[in-house]
Parts: C-alpha cells; sequence; structure tokens
C-alpha cells in the first residue's frame, strides 16, 4: 500500500521489479526522493508556461503526463497560478482523458466536455480526405450520389476524427478505391473500435421480430414505435421513446427482443456491458461510463441494450465497500435516463427483479415495464415452428400439438435446446430428425420452471399488478409439482 503511494514516477522504473513488504523501508527512500523531484520539474515547468503566456498572451496546455495534480503542492500552486490569472486575460488550459479534479479545484475549473464529431463534421472530413486523393491517379472516389455519401458519413457516426481517418484510408488502401462498398468496411472497423472502449459492444441487425415466438402484446407496443424518431413525429408532438424494462423467467427471449427491436427500427444496436465499467483505478469507472453514453449518443438514434441490469446495480441502495464509486455510477446512469435530449432507446433486461434499487423502476425512468412469463400452449407452438424451420425441416412431418402439450413449463431457450439435442441424435444414428426423438428429449429434459418454481412463483407475483404482460394469452400458467408437469384445466 506504502508502494502504491508512491507510484507517480516511480512506476516507469522500480514497479517492473518484484517488490516485498520488508523491503519498502528500503526504497521508500528512493521513491519519496525520485517524485519530489518529478514535482519540481513540473512546478519550474508551469512556472514556466504562466511566464510565457503573461508574455505572449497565447493560450497554453499542459498535458496529462505533466500535470501531477494530486501532489498538495502542485494544487497549491495551482490556486495561485489561478488567482493570479484573474488579473490578466489569460487562460490555463488542462488537457485530460479523465475527468478527476481535486476538491480544493473544484470551484476554479470549468469543465469543457468535447463531443464526438457530428454528421457535419465527419462530412468535412470526408471532404477534405477525398480532396488530398482526388489528384492521386491510383485512388478512385465514386460518392457523387448524395445518398451513397450519407450512409458513408452515418457509418462513422461514434468514432473520433483520427479514427474517421484512418478507417477511410483503410478503405481505400483494401481496394484502391472509396464508394458505397466500403460502408461494410467502416462498420468492421467501427465494431473493432467500439469493442476496444471494454463497455460497449456493436451488434449487427441479425435478430428480426419474425423470429420471436409469442410475446404478442411487446410486439404491438415496439410497432407502433416504428417511426417515433422520425422528424414527421416531432412535428406531430410526440417525444422519443426513453426505453424499456424486460423482466421475466431466463430463457424466455429477452435478450432476442432487444436484438429484433433493433432490427425492426433498423437502428444499430449497442449493447452495454454494466459489469465492465467497475474498475480498480479512483474516477475511472465514472470515465467508463461516460465515455459508454457518449459513444452512444454520439451515433444517435440507437438501441442502447443494458442486459441482466440487476448484476451491474445490486446492492446500491445499501452500503457497500466500494468508496461511494457505486453510489455515483448508479445516480450518474439515473440521471442520464431522466434527462438524455439525444434519441437512444433503453432496453434493459432484468431476471432478479428483488435485486434492483426501487427509483430505476419508478416512471419516467422506462416508458414502460414489461413482464415476460414461460411461453403458453399458442406460443409454444409458435417457438417450436421457428426452430424446427431454422434447422431445415418441413413443420408437416411433426405434430406440433403433442409437441406443445408435452413441453408444458418449458422456456423458449429450453425448447430450442431440445431440438438442438434431437438432431444431435438423429445424426449419431445416421436418421433425420423425427416426432419421437424430439418427444424423447422433452421427457428427458427437466424445465427451468420445476427447479426454480418458487422463484418463478415469486417474479409473478410481484408482476402481477406491477408490470405490463408481454403477451395477451389468457391460458393460465401451468403448476409444477416436483417433475411432473400439470396442466390447470378449468
Amino acid at each position: 500500500m506504502c508502494f502504491r503511494a508512491y507510484h507517480l514516477e516511480a512506476k516507469k522504473t522500480i514497479a517492473l521489479y518484484p517488490l516485498l513488504v520488508s523491503d519498502l523501508p528500503h526504497f521508500l527512500p528512493t521513491i519519496k526522493a525520485y517524485t519530489e523531484k518529478a514535482n519540481e520539474r513540473f512546478l519550474e515547468r508551469l512556472e514556466e508556461l504562466f511566464r510565457q503566456g503573461i508574455a505572449t498572451g497565447e493560450f497554453k496546455s499542459i498535458k496529462p503526463s505533466d500535470c501531477r495534480m494530486r501532489e498538495l503542492t502542485i494544487i497549491r500552486k495551482l490556486r495561485d497560478v489561478c488567482c493570479s490569472l484573474t488579473k490578466t486575460r489569460k487562460t490555463m488550459i488542462i488537457v485530460s482523458p479523465l475527468l478527476e479534479i481535486p476538491t480544493e479545484l473544484e470551484k476554479d475549473i470549468n469543465i469543457l466536455d468535447y463531443p464526438l464529431p457530428n454528421l457535419n463534421e465527419i462530412e468535412g472530413i470526408l471532404s477534405g480526405f477525398c480532396a488530398s486523393a482526388k489528384d492521386n491517379p491510383s485512388i478512385s472516389i465514386e460518392l457523387q450520389d448524395p445518398a451513397h455519401k450519407e450512409r458513408i458519413v452515418k457509418a462513422a457516426l461514434g468514432l473520433t476524427e483520427m479514427e474517421i481517418e484512418n478507417v477511410f484510408a483503410k478503405a481505400i488502401v483494401t481496394d484502391g478505391k472509396l464508394d458505397i462498398s466500403d460502408v461494410d468496411t467502416i462498420l468492421a472497423e467501427k465494431k473493432q473500435i467500439i469493442r476496444k472502449s471494454g463497455v460497449l459492444e456493436y451488434y449487427d441487425n441479425a435478430e428480426d421480430m419474425s423470429n420471436v415466438g409469442g410475446i404478442d402484446e411487446l410486439k404491438d407496443w415496439v410497432k407502433k414505435r416504428t417511426k417515433a424518431f422520425s422528424e414527421d413525429a416531432r412535428k406531430f408532438g410526440l417525444p422519443e421513446p426513453k426505453g424499456i424494462l424486460l423482466v421475466g423467467v431466463q430463457g424466455c427471449g429477452k435478450s432476442l427482443c432487444a436484438k429484433s427491436i433493433a432490427s425492426l427500427w433498423k437502428l444499430p444496436l449497442l449493447k452495454f456491458d454494466m459489469g465492465a465499467i467497475f474498475t480498480k483505478w479512483l474516477g475511472e469507472s465514472e470515465s467508463n461510463l461516460r465515455k459508454a453514453i457518449k459513444i452512444a449518443e454520439s451515433i444517435s438514434p440507437v438501441v442502447f441494450w443494458v442486459d441482466e441490469l440487476e448484476k451491474g446495480f445490486a446492492g446500491m441502495t445499501s452500503g457497500s465497500g466500494d468508496g461511494g464509486t457505486g453510489s455515483r455510477i448508479f445516480g450518474a446512469f439515473l440521471t442520464w435516463m431522466q434527462e438524455k435530449t439525444k434519441p437512444v432507446f433503453v432496453v434493459a433486461t432484468a431476471n432478479n427483479i428483488s435485486l434492483l434499487p426501487p427509483e430505476l423502476l419508478r416512471k419516467g425512468r422506462f416508458d414502460e415495464i414489461f413482464f415476460v412469463d414461460l411461453p403458453g400452449l399458442e406460443e409454444r407452438k409458435e417457438i417450436l415452428k421457428i426452430h424446427i424451420e431454422k434447422k431445415k425441416r418441413k413443420i408437416a412431418t411433426f405434430d406440433i400439438d403433442e409437441l406443445a402439450h408435452l413441453s408444458n413449463g418449458f422456456s423458449g431457450a429450453e425448447l430450442e435446446q431440445v431440438i438442438v439435442a434431437s438432431l444431435y441424435e438423429a445424426f449419431d444414428s445416421n436418421t433425420d430428425l423425427s416426432q419421437k426423438l424430439v418427444c424423447n428429449n422433452i421427457r428427458a429434459t427437466v424445465p427451468l420452471s420445476t427447479t426454480m418454481h418458487e422463484q418463478i412463483e415469486n417474479l409473478r407475483k410481484w408482476a402481477k399488478d406491477r408490470a405490463r404482460p408481454a403477451t395477451r394469452s389468457s391460458e393460465p400458467p401451468c403448476e409444477v409439482l416436483g417433475t411432473r408437469k400439470i396442466e390447470r384445466i378449468d
């Protein structure tokens, strides 16, 4: 712990070697002297920049590598500089990728957040790029169609200026030209860049709403808002949708719904890993959240998918040993959801609603809270047909009614695995998928509704008067006793 406190400059030379606790008393004087010397160099550099600024009237920038703001001597010097600058027309600019301001300097510093390039700025970058390449005979720019140019520009949303220039250059190096076919190249590179953020992942619109069985009430709600992000909706007086929370049993298609919504609305999909924003470094967790939000807003309209929300915000209402980082993250996320002005539609999923703080569930955070229950009889028929057709088998060769009745209490994921397991058995025995194989695998499977019966019933009781059902089906839920599945008969 003592060694970590003196890691400022010594980290580059000493941290590379193993250091035992018993050795610390011998190393501390060296580390302290090294750090003090680095601070003296910084103060000299700061005074020099200050004198130059007074003499020339130019704005000066101090790099984060020079600015050791955590040291009290430097904080004191910066406060002295601030007092001196009030008598002049000079300004000191401190540039840093992390927003970490000592409490003593909070009132003396104004924060300017530098956003990612918007559509107009990206178009300017593209125009300049094309102008610089037009005299090169080995490069062909084929973007005369304004629609093609617009697609290229939109594909680059969410990237920095340098990343945009690099991805345009890579597209040209690949085939010697820049045209509409390079949209895929830009998107592929964009996925990699966004993934490097560590908290976001870019998804293709690979899932269609027709691949989601049942939940017709949720589907209808989503389809009515297909044009909600258009200018016509703004002129009509409609606000942009904020988001939905999908609560329900595991394996019932909540994550699939998030992907399908993005596909239906033809919007990009960003998956936000709530657990990945927390790091051991002070201030970096908050920075990760701001970075994720900034990227999402820069490529808006976008679907912002937060999977298993309860794992990121569990226990926020109680005390924790993280120094308040979790509470700050939670508060910042709630404020953004309430006050966001960019068209970012949040689709959050949760399995255990009891772990979520009550502040997250109130109206205004989400447009609606949907409860996704185990599929009913008709929904199971629809899900079985979808998965059988996906495996390129004919529906007519199966008795879907028998399979649906036999699989009472199964989730959508379990029905899919039944088909997959049956295919393995058919492949191993050199036969085709058959009714008998599927029935045998259904009987051999113990569904989650049996192993987690009490938890599912508690979840249903909670959702009865607190959430909107995702399906219009009037079929009552099945009762499960032990390993026997019993259909309720009225």
